[in-house]
């Protein structure tokens, strides 16, 4: 079984992603990073989900297209990728829709190299230059080196950035980071070390950063990041090199853009989709 937390169309991701009609996004539950700031803290932290078979999954991914997604957006699913990948290489073949890779980065070469061929959008987190931040916000080691390494065989799978004639990504990379509060150093690092994979990547600079409960008390977390150290990192993107990206306006920083994991909209579309049903 493959645990899922929400499907459905979202609207907030990068506008060559969302687009008019929403990214078809699958939020799977749980996630190889503990990260204590997690802003989808219900699902990567605890077992929140319902279980669903291949079948049924690929039966959301036929949901997703009928109701208008511009791809099917897989959210965090890098501990399910050997039990999704036939249900991927299906919907390669028969859903006739971009798929997106979106994840931590912390992965390895070997479980990126499983989806060459099949994956067309890679959204991966660069969250960690300085590995102490690492330990001590997400609780693993060697961060920076393994998103540095996944990165680029990210970018090696997809060197180039296609967009069809709507503005919409088709096949590429964006490299996301969230910029966190008292860390400018270690966005300079990201950004440093994105720019030597390839300075023509897309980089979406996120200041979207909000304290959830969980970090209260926490004497850097505890806050939102300033107007100036939002300044500070996008002026040292283009000192890097870096030539594409996507800003975000601080008012994002607030829960309203985190998605519902309502689990009975989720039984209620599983059901619905029984409609569109053909056996795996």
């Amino acid at each position: 079984m493959i645990r899922v937390a929400r499907v459905g169309l979202h609207h907030f991701e990068e506008p060559c992603i969302s687009g008019e009609n929403g990214s078809g996004t699958i939020f799977f539950t749980g996630c190889n990073l503990r990260c204590k700031f997690c802003q989808n803290y219900d699902i990567s932290h605890t077992n929140k989900g319902i279980d669903v078979t291949e079948d049924e999954l690929f039966r959301l991914m036929k949901h997703l297209k009928a109701v208008g997604a511009h791809n099917i957006n897989l959210v965090t699913p890098y501990i399910w990728t050997d039990r999704i990948l036939p249900v991927l290489k299906r919907a390669k073949e028969e859903i006739g829709l971009p798929i997106v890779w979106n994840s931590s980065g912390y992965e390895t070469v070997e479980n990126l190299k499983k989806l060459e061929g099949i994956v067309d959008i890679y959204l991966p987190d660069f969250k960690y230059s300085q590995d102490k931040l690492g330990e001590e916000y997400s609780g693993i080691k060697n961060y920076s080196d393994t998103a540095f390494r996944a990165i680029s065989e990210m970018r090696r799978q997809h060197p180039q950035d296609i967009f069809d004639e709507n503005g919409m990504m088709k096949e590429g990379v964006i490299v996301r980071h969230l910029i966190l509060p008292d860390a400018v150093l270690n966005t300079k690092g990201v950004l440093k070390k994105i720019s030597e994979i390839d300075s023509n990547l897309y980089v979406s600079l996120m200041g979207q950063y909000f304290p959830t409960e969980n970090v209260t008390d926490h004497p850097s977390l505890k806050r939102r990041i300033t107007k100036k150290e939002y300044d500070e990192c996008t002026d040292y993107f283009f000192k890097t090199g870096l030539k594409n990206g996507f800003s975000q306006e601080l008012s994002s920083a607030t829960e309203e853009y985190v998605p519902s994991f309502d689990l009975n909209i989720l039984k209620q579309i599983l059901e619905n989709s029984k409609n569109l049903d053909i056996e795996f």
